[in-house]
């Protein structure tokens, strides 16, 4: 006769039931590791990079998130870079090709950026309205922010700063012309008020006031002869005669009639030498 078998003997051990829970456990954890490295590398590698959108006719900077996907507009904390990458206006530019790219590193959203503000600036430096270059100068200074320019780029950059340089002097000039003004003006109220500074007002204006009102003439006589289109400035007052030509020598001014004055001595004739002191016969 066949014994009977005990239903208990047919059942796993608790030992081997635990490894194998431990064991499923296990590889549930690692594949949910694996999985939450992998969520991070993507979420740091979205978050370095950047995108170009065109959101209202302006090119906008998009930076991803600490996310695998998603991108928000770049708005970096200091303040200088926060106006590097304010959005551009496209002005109807194609810029379908930037909108495809992602840069990795904000040295390649630079480069990419760069003829854009130049495109931007060059027409609007060139021109003589106050209004339109200031707005240029502005577009300038925003792709002098940018630091990972190539080398052509800021060569092209320079260029461009040195085309501007006058203007960019004449300006601050005329806002050094209209400060003193009003420093002057102050000065002169101080002093013709009774206060504890009318004495240092009126030193200041004695030794100020020269100079500064000789700056703002001759900033106004630069400003007259430049309004004259083809004209260049000539000192007046001068009376002087012209130069003579080299190796001759310039006819003395007329003397006035009847003033008893001394006619101006002619030129020694050839052989005699003359010094300071005396005139001496050169021998024969």
């Amino acid at each position: 006769m066949n014994p009977m078998m005990n239903p208990q003997q047919n059942r796993p051990g608790f030992g081997r039931r635990a490894t194998s829970a431990f064991t499923r456990l296990l590889i549930t954890l690692l594949i949910l590791g694996l999985g939450g490295a992998v969520a991070f590398l993507l979420s740091q590698l979205n978050a370095r990079t950047f995108t170009l959108a065109q959101e209202n006719g302006q090119l906008v900077v998009m930076k991803g998130r600490m996310l695998p996907t998603g991108a928000a507009p770049y708005r970096p904390g200091d303040a200088r870079l926060a106006d590097a990458y304010a959005p551009l206006p496209t002005e109807g530019r194609d810029v379908s090709g930037l909108l495809e790219q992602r840069f990795t590193e904000r040295d390649e959203l630079d480069r990419a950026l760069f003829p854009i503000l130049e495109g931007l600036a060059r027409p609007r430096v060139q021109s003589d309205e106050p209004a339109v270059l200031e707005k240029g100068l502005y577009f300038l200074r925003r792709a002098e922010l940018l630091s990972g320019l190539t080398e052509e780029q800021r060569r092209t950059l320079e260029t461009m700063k040195a085309d501007v340089a006058f203007f960019q002097a004449r300006q601050k000039l005329e806002e050094a012309r209209r400060d003193v003004t009003e420093a002057l003006t102050q000065l002169k109220l101080a002093s013709e008020s009774r206060n504890r500074n009318t004495q240092r007002a009126n030193q200041m204006l004695t030794v100020v006031g020269p100079a500064a009102q000789a700056l703002e003439k001759a900033l106004r006589a630069v400003d007259a002869s430049l309004a004259e289109s083809g004209s260049s400035p000539t000192p007046s007052g001068t009376g002087l005669p012209p130069p003579a030509p080299e190796g001759q020598q310039a006819t003395p001014p007329p003397q006035p009639q009847g003033t008893g004055a001394t006619p101006p001595p002619t030129t020694a004739p050839a052989g005699v030498r003359t010094s300071d002191s005396e005139t001496q016969q050169r021998p024969q």
